[in-house]
């Protein structure tokens, strides 16, 4: 099962920051690319603790769908979303947030897993693993972006 761990320094205050990494609207933006958009449960706003969103994106040649509900959540500390319906056997995202002198750290570690017994872990390693983590890698760019920025007054104000 892949682990992705990653940590990103970001020059805003943590409440911005963490209500950025809570925003639909947000993710969306980040996963245009991807013709991402949010269908079903929550589909604009801060998503909340027990509350779903399902995605439906273009990923790996096909539209897909993912649903995920946030699982755990402590108010500028971290959350958790965890999928409910979609293509992996499983898939949960920890985002934890830490103040630091000059703005937040933002870490995320998301394991997921995937069907197909051998043939889906080798695909994991040769191939998924990188692709979550540059789609992490993006989104994180677009949060860290907006919140260094005047852009987060667009998603929050």
């Amino acid at each position: 099962m892949p682990t992705i761990h990653l940590t990103t320094v970001i020059h805003a205050p943590l409440e911005r920051v963490y209500d950025l990494s809570r925003s639909i609207t947000l993710h969306k933006r980040s996963m245009a690319h991807m013709q991402e958009e949010a269908i079903k449960g929550r589909t604009n706003g801060l998503i909340r603790l027990n509350e779903t969103v399902t995605w439906r994106a273009k990923h790996i040649g096909k539209m897909r769908e993912l649903t995920t509900k946030i699982t755990a959540m402590h108010e500028g500390v971290h959350f958790t979303d965890e999928m409910t319906e979609g293509d992996f056997t499983h898939m949960k995202h920890e985002h934890h947030f830490r103040e630091i002198g000059n703005g937040t750290v933002m870490i995320d570690i998301m394991d997921f897993g995937t069907p197909y017994g051998w043939f889906g872990r080798m695909f994991e390693k040769v191939y998924l693993q990188q692709y979550m983590t540059r789609l992490l890698k993006q989104r994180n760019d677009i949060i860290k972006d907006y919140a260094e920025s005047e852009k987060w007054r667009v998603i929050l104000d």
